[in-house]
């Protein structure tokens, strides 16, 4: 569905159609560590060229004037979701994308809306996303803006008017829990995307990238990255290389996992797209270390021929894969001098989930450096000769639950780090937190199954972590106090800017954005003018320089800043644009009070910033998150709640939570939704609003004990919430 401003003129979009990449860098600054034409006064890419740099040669916006920045526009998005792209700036105008896949087109001096996409996507899909409807991205070209909506579709649309040429179904098994929330990527005469679904289900999904015609939307190629089920036939010749490495035990119920939904680059020189795969499913597979299997290609690099889909390469970072150390972050090509030789490489570069910074020949795959840019206890290192980890015993949580880190969350998830060609620095938005992993069918709790996490569970130990209801539910966890011992007086979570030098292999700065809880802190960009920018959970947007750290500027907006900035220049004025809005895997959990989505609502905006702008304006204040309505009425036994509080835990806790966030609080209903509880859950009674029908999942009689624990739990709160101070 397309909404079209007609009242505004369309300038500039009517060029958009003749400006080719490489003219839209002309006369750009020669960096020698840039394998592409950097971003200049356009910002033609998701990740400002087409070696995802996130750096940009404009330097009006420097280290000595970062201060003076302040607001120029803002457009309201009209969501309340989470916010991961980064915007294109082309000919003028700002292209988008939010929240199921929604495209728009503004005005990139002023902010209005030119036109928007809606691609109708059915909300009961939000139950295939792991982690919130969010979108990454798109792609712009010869005057067809491209994007993959939610539900897996990919849209061709008009970049003068966002009218539809062409869409593609991009799903092979639409019963299974597959979505897209990556950016596209464009090859030389394709449109090329994966997806996700690799953590949901009884069995999962299989991991694929498949590439369309450019012009048509002709279905071209499709790689599988891991094998059948045993017995089935191998598509494509890789997959019997890929099977031999599973395990003569391997559960055929299962679809192996190793989506592909982030990090999907394209090297024209090489004519060869890299791409990262996820995790394996389910995530405990092995009985003991000594059973542990390869289980290609999960937690893969893999580069394909663009044309063909034939591999050219791999690479396997975590062999095994136990702990969701999906390889999917983002890119980053780049000249460096780095090996043993020391000569000046093409390379591909990832800080990866796993706590480790993996810098590769990018013609050949060959493994150059790996070293731990975060704190690391799984493996001791990897051996540059062969490859691979070298595993510690922490590793293996079969026996009993051990503190991994990192976590599941990654060292360095999809938030986009930067390099900089001038300062020669990569700039990491990093998670350093553990997680106890535990291995549901030996630790004797209540639960031998979590949703999102198969036969396991990695626990956070954050504020919200209670031994008590952990043990109850997942049987025996360390204190707190025990996990502490072994980080001394640094935090058990935290996030941490990193500014790391690929070559030397080393941290050169850094800056803590939160401390105690997880921030969900944002992408990062960079910029000729000595500046790193960077927002954060707080809800500021915060400058600094790039070769020391130092802080620069701290701007409040009033919204949670998840994704990674941009920057533009039109008319002579440099501006900075970010969107912002909380969510995506933060979904799951309550947000801490220092979090400014707990006190401002989450009003999805694009906010534009110049030098010389005044203060952000604020969303409106959230309504009081704490308050419990009267509960209902309910007779109810003490095993009844039991069992309800194991399968919300089981089921429900993957999208709600107890306090404030972005899905309903489930422990502070209304009446009328109390009186539909059955037929919500069971029938989809609110399946346009994002609630699909879970009778396939639980019985009615878990839905009876679901809602008997969630009325007890309101009950608790709001004879807290109205008792008599005492004294």
């Amino acid at each position: 569905m397309v909404s079209l401003n007609l009242r505004l003129p369309l300038l500039g979009l009517l060029c958009v159609a003749s400006v080719a990449a490489s003219s839209l860098q002309a006369g750009l600054p020669d960096y020698p560590a840039a394998t592409h034409p950097v971003a200049g006064d356009q910002w033609p890419y998701v990740g400002g060229d087409a070696a995802g740099t996130w750096f940009s040669s404009l330097a009006d916006i420097n280290d000595s004037n970062a201060g003076q920045l302040g607001f120029a526009w803002a457009y309201d998005m009209g969501t309340e979701r989470g916010q991961e792209a980064t915007p294109l700036v082309m000919g003028g105008v700002m292209y988008t994308s939010g929240v199921w896949g929604i495209v728009y087109a503004l005005d990139a001096v002023s902010g209005k809306l030119l036109w928007s996409f809606d691609p109708g996507v059915d909300p009961a899909s939000a139950r295939n996303a792991c982690c919130d409807t969010v979108n990454r991205g798109v792609a712009v070209r010869d005057g067809v803006v491209f994007v993959a909506s939610e539900d897996g579709r990919l849209h061709a649309l008009d970049a003068r008017t966002g009218a539809e040429k062409w869409t593609a179904d991009t799903i092979i098994n639409r019963h299974q829990t597959y979505a897209s929330t990556g950016a596209v990527l464009l090859t030389g005469d394709s449109v090329v995307i994966g997806n996700s679904g690799a953590d949901l289900g009884d069995g999962s999904t299989r991991g694929y990238i498949s590439a369309w015609d450019i012009k048509t939307g002709a279905f071209k190629w499709r790689f599988f990255t891991v094998p059948p089920a045993p017995g089935q036939p191998l598509e494509h010749p890789e997959l019997a290389m890929a099977a031999k490495s599973w395990g003569p035990d391997h559960d055929g119920r299962y679809q192996n996992g190793g989506t592909v939904w982030d990090g999907l680059s394209y090297d024209a020189e090489t004519d060869q797209i890299v791409f990262g795969t996820a995790n394996a499913s389910p995530y405990s597979r092995a009985k003991s270390a000594a059973d542990r299997h390869d289980d290609l290609f999960n937690a893969s690099i893999i580069a394909v021929n663009a044309h063909s889909g034939r591999m050219n390469w791999y690479y396997q970072e975590t062999p095994g894969d136990a702990w969701d150390y999906d390889a999917v972050q983002k890119f980053i090509f780049a000249n460096l001098p780095i090996g043993g030789s020391g000569e000046t490489r093409r390379v591909v570069m990832q800080a990866s989930k796993n706590g480790f910074y993996y810098t590769l020949d990018l013609k050949t795959g060959k493994l150059l450096a790996a070293d731990a840019f975060s704190y690391v206890n799984w493996a001791k290192g990897v051996d540059l000769a062969t490859g691979r980890p070298e595993f510690t015993d922490v590793a293996d949580y079969s026996a009993k639950p051990k503190n991994v880190y990192p976590s599941w969350a990654g060292a360095h998830t999809w938030n986009p780090m930067s390099f900089s060609p001038q300062t020669g620095l990569v700039y990491i938005p990093t998670l350093d937190a553990s997680n106890v992993m535990v291995n549901l069918a030996v630790n004797k709790g209540k639960l031998d199954h979590l949703e999102g996490f198969f036969n396991a569970n990695g626990i956070i130990p954050d504020d919200t972590y209670d031994e008590p209801t952990l043990t109850r539910l997942f049987g025996p966890v360390p204190t707190k106090a025990e996990l502490q011992k072994e980080r001394g007086k640094t935090s058990l979570v935290r996030e941490v800017l990193k500014a790391w030098d690929p070559v030397a292999r080393k941290v050169v700065w850094e800056q803590v954005t939160s401390d105690g809880n997880r921030g969900y802190d944002g992408g990062v960009l960079s910029t000729a003018g000595n500046i790193v920018v960077q927002g954060r959970g707080d809800g500021t947007l915060r400058v600094y320089n790039a070769k020391t750290g130092a802080q620069l500027a701290a701007i409040q907006t009033g919204s949670h800043i998840m994704a990674a900035p941009m920057t533009y220049r039109i008319g002579g004025v440099q501006y900075i644009a970010v969107q912002v809005g909380y969510g995506g895997v933060g979904i799951s959990y309550p947000l801490p009070p220092v979090d400014i989505a707990y006190r401002n609502q989450n009003t999805n905006r694009i906010l534009v910033f110049k030098l010389g702008g005044g203060p952000v304006p604020q969303p409106e204040p959230r309504p009081d998150p704490l308050t419990y309505p009267a509960p209902p009425k309910f007779k109810t036994t003490p095993a009844l709640i039991a069992h309800g509080e194991a399968k919300f835990t089981e089921f429900c806790s993957r999208c709600h939570m107890f306090g404030p966030g972005i899905t309903p609080d489930l422990s502070r209903l209304p009446r009328e939704i109390h009186g539909m509880f059955g037929q919500i859950v069971l029938k989809g009674a609110l399946a346009g609003a994002g609630m699909a029908p879970m009778g396939d999942m639980v019985s009615a009689y878990d839905v009876k004990a679901i809602h008997a624990y969630l009325i007890d739990t309101q009950r608790k709160g709001y004879a807290a919430q109205h008792a008599k101070p005492t004294g």
